[in-house]
């Protein structure tokens, strides 16, 4: 993408709600490469808190690939803004989580295969599970709970069943359609998500696979979109612009 950030006219419904949150996951994966302390990801949030991030999200992985335990407690004395512990709804992860208390926790899919998150969750083999053991869990704090979904309606329809507070809507599909018309296909579904999760009383969240080229498309045509996480494309950019300035271009975007 050429450095300069193409403008657009924002038409989105709720627009000014609408907040970046920095996933810093690969910022972790690049100090684990040599094992030898930097770059530290709880710097990388301080700048990009600096920058103008509203938040900073975290996956801790069951393997620890990436965001170790010790990186948790440090997010959670340093970071100013929003804290969104992702996670898979293991036992483990629970009790870490609510040790923590982060503002948002969202549930995500894990396999141990998996290069990263591949979709979202399959609502109708989880709902059981989620709503005898996780949600209970969590009845008595103030986390605030996020469900990484697809926008399939009935899944969607069964997140609100079980209370959850947000969803964030997988973007995978559509930042990574092969064509105009599969692109465009998923961009109406996910504008109908969004407002089938608006009317339902649920907060609209997005992530994955988000980037400078594909993020003005998505605002334009998504609406009641409020935190949007962006990772891996921030922090691959930032090797480039540094991440100060990477932050700042993903906000002129959002901010129009």
């Amino acid at each position: 993408m050429a450095d300069d950030i193409v403008s657009f006219t924002k038409t989105t419904e709720t627009y000014e709600t609408m907040q970046l949150l920095v996933n810093i996951d690969h910022i972790a994966t690049l100090r684990n490469a040599r094992g030898e302390g930097y770059p530290d990801p709880v710097e990388a949030a301080t700048v990009c808190e600096n920058a103008g991030a509203a938040g900073i999200v975290f996956h801790l992985r069951s393997d620890r690939r990436h965001i170790r335990d010790e990186d948790v407690y440090r997010l959670k004395s340093s970071v100013k803004g929003l804290l969104d512990f992702e996670m898979a709804a293991t036992d483990e992860m629970i009790d870490i989580c609510k040790e923590i208390q982060p503002e948002l926790c969202t549930l995500v899919p894990e396999g141990r295969e998996e290069l990263t998150t591949e979709g979202g969750l399959n609502m109708e083999s989880v709902y059981n599970d989620y709503e005898k053991r996780v949600f209970p869990k969590f009845k008595n704090t103030d986390i605030k709970l996020s469900l990484f979904l697809d926008p399939n309606p009935e899944d969607i329809k069964l997140a609100k069943k079980l209370g959850s507070d947000a969803i964030e809507l997988h973007t995978g599909v559509f930042a990574n359609a092969q064509d105009e018309i599969s692109r465009k296909k998923e961009l109406v579904r996910l504008k109908e998500g969004a407002e089938l999760i608006h009317e339902l009383g649920m907060t609209v969240n997005a992530g994955h696979g988000l980037n400078l080229d594909n993020l003005p498309e998505l605002i334009r045509e998504v609406p009641y979109l409020q935190d949007i996480s962006i990772g891996h494309a921030l922090v691959s950019k930032s090797v480039f612009w540094g991440l100060n300035r990477t932050v700042r271009e993903y906000l002129k975007i959002m901010n129009g």
